[in-house]
């Protein structure tokens, strides 16, 4: 893997995409719990972007991303790889700007992301995740459509627009001793870690990934990024090989530590959402309360902050995994 790596965005781009963004994004809520303030020791605040454009973060990024483009690159569409979120926030995005999208989405997308991202206008694409490249059947595309590719995470523009997340959720609770994010290719946490830097400077930024794929925390222990098979989890949004080459200099040097939770744990921190805080929440967007739960210990008395990423779940799905994870509990 090169250890040559592009130039990442600065604090600067995230106030410019937070300006760019202003007229397009919700300005999400900020939601606390005593349940699990009384569980966890800490003071926790959730920013959930389960309420954002589009169920997830991901539009943020896409929409800065697109509004970035110059005029005429944008009028000639954009091309995008994704299992669902980015899929359903750059179709959204297009939309908004009235230019047309492809987005290329492994066959196996939870159905509800597919149907949203046609439901928007964009064009979908299938493809293997265990067999193909979605990377280079997306630049085939572009290419051939002589269109923008705007991938998920590994792009300056798109990071700076998931950054906005954390500086919104920082304008609202002031500074923070530790911020939980999701990880999955690294846009929404690299986009945390540079306005935490900035606004909170003595937060402890930390990622969550699924332990089946923690490709994200052996990179931080090697010091390079490291590439893995396809992981296998119910975190769909977090499923990737490798972490972006625009955000890995980002998590070198601003995220405290990687942190990993199981399948079952996000599954129970699904059920808990749901009961105690009347919260949809994708397994993904799971990753942050599952990881506190098992810090507590080190968090107690603390002013914690979690970025809820994203709502986007099958209703038939989310039924059958918090029901069983009731059954196990009773």
């Amino acid at each position: 893997m090169p250890r040559d790596f592009p130039a990442p965005p600065v604090f600067a781009d995230l106030m410019e995409a937070k300006a760019r963004l202003a007229p397009h994004v919700h300005r999400t809520p900020v939601m606390t719990s005593r349940s699990f303030d009384a569980e966890t020791g800490a003071r926790v605040f959730f920013k959930c972007e389960t309420f954002q454009r589009g169920g997830a973060f991901k539009f943020r990024g896409a929409m800065n991303a697109i509004l970035a483009l110059p005029e005429a690159a944008r009028a000639r569409g954009v091309v995008a790889y994704s299992s669902g979120n980015h899929a359903q926030g750059l179709a959204y995005a297009a939309k908004i700007a009235g230019i047309p999208a492809t987005i290329v989405m492994p066959r196996d997308a939870p159905a509800l992301k597919i149907a949203a991202t046609r439901g928007y206008g964009a064009e979908v694409v299938f493809y293997d995740r265990y067999s193909e490249s979605r990377e280079e059947i997306g630049r085939r595309i572009a290419e051939a459509q002589d269109a923008s590719l705007i991938p998920p995470f590994d792009h300056p523009d798109v990071i700076a627009g998931q950054g906005t997340a954390t500086i919104e959720l920082l304008e609202e609770t002031g500074p923070l001793d530790a911020l939980f994010v999701p990880l999955g290719g690294g846009g929404l946490l690299a986009g945390a870690a540079l306005a935490a830097q900035a606004l909170s400077p003595g937060c402890r930024v930390f990622g969550v990934e699924p332990a089946a794929g923690n490709d994200g925390q052996m990179s931080l222990a090697k010091g390079e990024i490291v590439e893995i098979p396809v992981p296998r989890s119910i975190a769909d949004g977090a499923i990737v090989t490798a972490v972006g080459r625009h955000n890995f200099p980002v998590l070198r040097d601003a995220v405290t530590a990687i942190e990993t939770v199981t399948d079952a744990e996000l599954v129970a921190m699904m059920r808990f959402h749901a009961e105690r805080m009347k919260l949809y929440v994708e397994p993904t967007g799971c990753l942050p309360g599952a990881a506190i739960r098992k810090q507590a210990a080190s968090l107690a008395g603390k002013r914690v902050g979690a970025i809820l990423s994203g709502g986007n779940v099958d209703l038939a799905r989310f039924a059958e995994l918090v029901l069983a994870a009731g059954e196990e509990a009773a």
